[in-house]
């Protein structure tokens, strides 16, 4: 059975970073593709980010600049260093595993497994 279990939320103000990791267990991690998303109140869940096992990477808008995403095989982890957090970054942060394909990365309905969320929050 994989697990996906985020950690690294937290509070921080405007301008402030932080860095979520998110650890798999259960299966061979080195093969699957992992991605990013986030949820604020009130609004649907978008993408954020995602990594292949190539290292290929893919960034919403957004953050593109400003996150980056990265992977640790040897420790079945997943990063994602978020710098210049705004306010509007505040959401409950999920990580993702093995999207049907590279191609339907951005889609969240595609991924087979998912994290319990860690919550973000950027003040201003």
């Amino acid at each position: 059975q994989v697990q996906l279990v985020e950690s690294g939320g937290g509070l921080v103000q405007t301008g402030g970073s932080l860095r979520l990791s998110c650890a798999l267990s259960g299966r061979s991690f080195s093969s699957y593709a992992m991605g990013w998303f986030r949820q604020a109140p009130g609004k649907e869940r978008e993408f954020v980010a995602a990594i292949r096992w190539s290292y290929d990477t893919d960034y919403a808008d957004s953050v593109k600049g400003r996150f980056t995403v990265s992977r640790d095989n040897a420790k079945n982890t997943v990063y994602l260093q978020m710098n210049s957090l705004k306010p509007e970054d505040t959401a409950v942060y999920y990580c993702a595993a093995n999207p049907t394909a590279w191609g339907r990365r951005r889609l969240d309905i595609e991924y087979d497994y998912w994290g319990q969320g860690t919550q973000v929050t950027v003040s201003s």
